[in-house]
């Protein structure tokens, strides 16, 4: 099942990520992509908090819709053009449920595993591991098919973590190499017995001088070309039933070239 969610709101304001969604979509021209509709209520420099999350009721109506079409569709295996990081509850969570011991691969500058308590900004695109992990905020329980466990976490370009986070990772032992080493992550993978992946990819993984449209920049990521060979590695040893392409902001087709290959890889 394709899908296209460009929810905003789990990135606070969420400048670029909407219109970042749709150049994604227009360049992939693939009617398949199903959308699901994003939530009226008030979000952005509007928006209300609650339970220390940001624009949390707009989040959780269209999360919930996103959840619902699952439960009727039943996919095996599911390709999302996104939006913000906090969608991937919904995903994750369903297809956690059907392949047990899923492995999740998190292509990102950031750790995402922040507690609402803990997190500075309050933008939910910080706070979907924990979520995951059930450790986050309570009445967003229902919206998880499943809760996933520590060792199921592997990071690719992580570099940016706030303090609270990197005490979580360590005492979890999660996954997070300072540097990508392909072999090492299959290598871990196969260890741990995993045979489906669900590969999360966050554009700002990515080095900013390879590509630098997206919501966050931070230096040394990884590059497009190392990306497209882990992609390609984890592909051919495992069965990859997910992926998602999150946080792209540019509006330009021209800009959007250099990560085609990673979109293609991925989506199709």
């Amino acid at each position: 099942m394709k899908i296209y969610f460009p929810q905003w709101q789990g990135a606070g304001i969420g400048e670029g990520i909407e219109a970042g969604a749709k150049t994604v979509l227009d360049y992939l021209d693939n009617p398949a992509f199903e959308s699901i509709p994003l939530s009226t209520i008030i979000a952005g420099k509007e928006g209300i908090q609650k339970h220390k999350i940001n624009n949390y009721e707009a989040i959780t109506e269209q999360l919930s819709r996103f959840k619902e079409r699952l439960e009727q569709e039943q996919p095996e295996s599911l390709q999302t053009i996104g939006g913000d990081c906090g969608l991937e509850i919904v995903p994750v969570s369903y297809l956690n449920k059907k392949y047990p011991n899923l492995g999740v691969i998190w292509f990102d500058a950031h750790a995402d595993i922040n507690r609402p308590c803990d997190s500075a900004s309050c933008n939910f695109h910080g706070m979907p591991l924990r979520t995951l992990l059930d450790e986050g905020e309570p009445e967003m329980s229902p919206l998880l098919s499943s809760t996933i466990e520590q060792h199921q976490i592997h990071y690719v370009g992580l570099r940016d973590i706030d303090a609270t986070e990197k005490i979580r990772l360590d005492e979890g032992n999660i996954y997070h190499p300072k540097t990508l080493d392909i072999q090492n992550l299959v290598d871990t993978l196969s260890r741990k017995r995993i045979t489906h992946l669900y590969l999360h990819f966050d554009f700002d993984c990515l080095e900013p001088t390879d590509y630098d449209k997206t919501y966050y920049r931070v230096p040394d990521g990884v590059t497009i070309k190392e990306s497209v060979e882990c992609i390609q590695a984890l592909q051919s040893h495992f069965t990859v039933v997910g992926s998602s392409v999150l946080e792209s902001t540019t509006i330009s087709q021209d800009e959007l070239q250099p990560i085609t290959p990673i979109i293609d890889a991925l989506m199709t």
